[in-house]
């Protein structure tokens, strides 16, 4: 978590909302990204989708199964998605997201079916999560 927290001030840097993620595969950090959005005027270039890319150019397949996923704040509902169809086994988050967390804050994306089998949703509650809180601040 804490070098998903050192993303996320990358995006605070940068004007832009400060998530960051990490994704871990066989104690390797194979994908590890900031939230873009303002940077490249796409409105998809969430932390999550920029680390899912760079995790599946690694790994050479889109199948994430034993992969680690760490990030700042709860996934959105797009990013849940990203993270369901990759199949990355675990997820661990710093802050829920009231508004619009995919992992039961708002809606269900993740927290139950459907579900990908393989996919355990987890809170990082107690792991730095008020270090994760203080960076989705800014």
């Amino acid at each position: 978590m804490a070098q998903a927290i050192r993303e996320a001030k990358k995006a605070a840097e940068s004007d832009d909302i400060p998530i960051g993620c990490v994704i871990v595969h066989a104690n390797r950090i194979i994908g590890r990204a900031h939230n873009q959005i303002e940077l490249l005027k796409d409105a998809t270039a969430h932390a999550e989708m920029i680390a899912i890319t760079q995790a599946e150019n690694y790994i050479g397949d889109w199948r994430l199964n034993d992969a680690v996923l760490f990030i700042t704040k709860e996934p959105c509902p797009m990013c849940a998605g990203a993270i369901l169809q990759s199949r990355i086994g675990t997820v661990f988050y710093g802050t829920p997201a009231p508004r619009d967390g995919a992992a039961g804050s708002a809606i269900r994306g993740c927290s139950s079916q459907p579900c990908h089998p393989d996919t355990s949703e987890y809170s990082s509650d107690g792991l730095l999560a008020a270090a994760a809180i203080s960076s989705c601040r800014g």
